[in-house]
């Protein structure tokens, strides 16, 4: 029989391999307390199987990273099987990072909530010039959805439309990569407004 601290730690663990933990008040709450106290075991566990557990005090979540190989190693199999993204749910998750950027340089404390109209705005800019405007709508619907499934947005309760961006973006869209991206969006906006 488990003791209540193995079961913790085990706890902890399955959590970590379904989804991304966050310290804030709620589901993970004891998750993230066990992340805390039994940091080592879990990062043991995982690491003996070339995981590593990346947690952010700072921002508040922890995930699962496949560790990069070591030189001569073989590469393990990945826990996860990378995903290929559409066009549509790449550009509302680089547009999302760099509104985080932005909140944050404004010096926005908290979480940055944006209505479904402001996405659909955001992304109606990278969209091509169409008369149909429920096609434009119902696509970016789309997008918000997929986002929400990846789990970088969470509609808040009560309040339809609304939703908060989850800082774990950040972790998967660097600056590096908002840079590169960011770019040529500039550019792609340019040619776009060139031909209006």
């Amino acid at each position: 029989m488990r003791s209540p601290e193995e079961h913790a730690v085990a706890t902890a663990i399955i959590t970590l391999m379904r989804e991304v933990v966050y310290r804030e008040v709620g589901a993970h709450e004891s998750i993230w307390a066990t992340l805390e106290r039994h940091h080592g075991a879990v990062v043991d566990h995982f690491g003996s199987i070339g995981i590593d557990v990346v947690v952010d005090e700072i921002e508040g979540y922890a995930y699962l990273r496949t560790r990069d190989e070591e030189d001569g190693e073989d590469a393990l199999p990945r826990l996860v099987r990378r995903r290929s993204l559409t066009y549509n749910v790449s550009l509302l998750l680089v547009l999302l990072r760099k509104r985080i950027v932005e909140f944050e340089s404004a010096g926005g404390d908290g979480k940055l909530v944006l209505t479904r109209d402001q996405m659909v705005e955001m992304l109606r800019v990278f969209q091509a010039t169409s008369s149909n405007e429920a096609r434009i709508i119902d696509q970016a619907d789309r997008t918000i959805d997929a986002v929400a499934r990846l789990g970088f947005l969470r509609e808040l309760r009560g309040q339809g439309g609304v939703w908060e961006v989850r800082r774990i973006l950040k972790a998967y869209v660097d600056t590096q990569t908002l840079s590169d991206f960011s770019g040529r969006l500039s550019v792609y906006a340019g040619m776009k407004d060139a031909d209006d």
